[in-house]
């Protein structure tokens, strides 16, 4: 399917719940190969787009292709070729990564010797190679993150759409996630769609972000293009620029 470098292409996409509209008239292009981050705060419509996006919600209106895939009348099709990550994914405790990953080999069709290199090799491009077959109730919530990674990588998609990957987690395992994401773009070439309302680990990781905010896309650019643009230092001041939620001190105080 003819992409012409473009990953994801939406006109007007639009999605209605009852009197709330998540999402208003998207109108949004992505490149192939890159780390694209959609920030904004909860209740925004970030995950309703990626709802949209990967095939499990129908729009209200508008139009949208993914990977050269219409969203409409070709969701299979998209929903082979993408990998997703919710914000609270399953995770069965009870099976070793291996068993977790081969689970999910199964429900996506693999299986066999191809499966069993493909979950070894995401295993040791992890680091987990030495716990691969210690049940995941004794993993970290990093490590714990590691696994859900490789599970969504595990059918080699061209697109990832991770919604909330830091959710929960502390700092150090949230590093790892960073970290992760950075290292697979590079060695597997996939293109990435990251959801996200942490301004510091989206300027970290992501070359173009768009920040939505009650269902519309108010900015969209480089990291540094965003910051400049607003005057700021880094991107948390020129997001609370944007989108709202500084602190008035003097009314904070002025109950003194």
């Amino acid at each position: 399917m003819a992409q012409n470098g473009i990953s994801i292409k939406t006109e007007a996409l639009c999605k209605t719940f009852d009197t709330v509209q998540a999402v208003r008239n998207l109108d949004l292009e992505i490149a192939t190969g890159g780390r694209f981050g959609f920030l904004g705060p909860n209740g925004a419509g970030k995950t309703t787009t990626v709802r949209i996006l990967s095939g499990l919600l129908k729009q209200t209106s508008g139009t949208a292709e993914v990977c050269g895939y219409n969203i409409d009348t070709q969701r299979d099709e998209i929903k082979a070729i993408t990998g997703l990550l919710p914000e609270s994914p399953g995770l069965y405790s009870k099976l070793s990564a291996v068993e977790f990953l081969e689970f999910v080999g199964a429900l996506n069709g693999r299986n066999g010797e191809l499966l069993n290199r493909r979950i070894d090799s995401l295993l040791s491009m992890l680091g987990l190679e030495g716990r691969q077959d210690d049940l995941l109730e004794s993993y970290s919530s990093g490590m714990k993150q590691k696994v859900l990674m490789a599970s969504t990588l595990l059918h080699e998609p061209k697109l990832v759409f991770l919604d909330e990957p830091t959710s929960r987690l502390d700092p150090a395992a949230s590093a790892i996630v960073k970290e992760l994401i950075l290292v697979l773009a590079e060695e597997t070439e996939t293109s990435f769609f990251i959801c996200t309302h942490m301004t510091n680990f989206a300027e970290d990781v992501c070359d173009v972000i768009g920040i939505l905010n009650e269902g519309e896309l108010v900015t969209l650019g480089s990291p540094e293009s965003i910051i400049d643009s607003a005057g700021t230092s880094d991107l948390e001041h020129a997001y609370l620029d944007i989108v709202g939620g500084r602190v008035d001190r003097k009314a904070l105080l002025a109950w003194r």
